[in-house]
C-alpha cells in the first residue's frame, strides 16, 4: 500500500520531524509513507487569505498523484476513532487503493480541495498546528497497522 501526506509547510522544527520519522520508520515495509512538503505561499500585508489558500491549493494539485483516494485532514471533518481508522486502513490495503492525506497550512485549505476530497477527516476537535498534525498521522497511520497486525503497541 502506497500512502502520501501532502503537507503545507516545510522547514519545520526539529520536533516535528523527529516525531513524524519515530512514528514512519517503525512502519512494516509493505507500507510506504511518501511526504511530500508544499512551500507555503508567502504572507504579505494586505494579501487575502483567500489568495494565499488559492494558491497553495494549486501547488497541492501539482504534486497529488494520480490514482489515489485523497483524504483531507480538516479540524470541520468527521471524527473517526482510531479502529475506523485501521478498519478503514484495512479496506484500502484489501482494495490496493493508494492513498493521499493532505494537510493544510497555517490558514488551512482552500475549499475546492475539501469539495473534490473523498472524505475530510479531522484528526481533533482542537485546532492543531499543522506540524503537529504530521506527527499525529504518523503516529495513528503507525498505530492502525499495529491494531491490523495484533502487535501490542495498542492497547484495548
Amino acid at each position: 500500500m502506497k500512502c502520501f501526506i501532502l503537507a503545507v509547510g516545510h522547514k519545520m522544527p526539529d520536533w516535528v520531524n523527529t516525531g513524524y520519522l519515530e512514528y514512519i520508520k517503525r512502519i512494516p515495509r509493505e507500507i510506504s509513507v511518501n511526504l511530500i512538503e508544499i512551500k507555503p505561499e508567502k504572507r504579505a500585508v494586505g494579501k487575502p487569505i483567500e489568495q494565499l489558500l488559492w494558491a497553495e491549493y494549486q501547488r497541492i494539485r501539482a504534486v497529488l498523484p494520480h490514482h489515489c483516494r485523497v483524504k483531507v485532514l480538516d479540524e470541520g471533518g468527521q471524527q473517526w476513532t482510531t479502529k475506523r481508522f485501521a478498519n478503514e486502513m484495512q479496506g484500502w490495503m484489501n482494495n490496493g487503493d493508494a492513498i493521499a492525506f493532505v494537510i493544510g497550512g497555517a490558514d488551512g485549505l482552500h475549499s475546492d480541495i475539501k469539495h473534490t476530497t473523498n472524505e475530510l477527516i479531522a484528526v481533533s476537535e482542537f485546532t492543531l498546528p499543522h506540524g503537529l498534525v504530521r506527527v499525529v498521522l504518523a503516529e495513528q497511520l503507525y498505530r492502525a497497522i499495529s491494531i491490523l497486525k495484533n502487535h501490542p503497541y495498542h492497547r484495548d
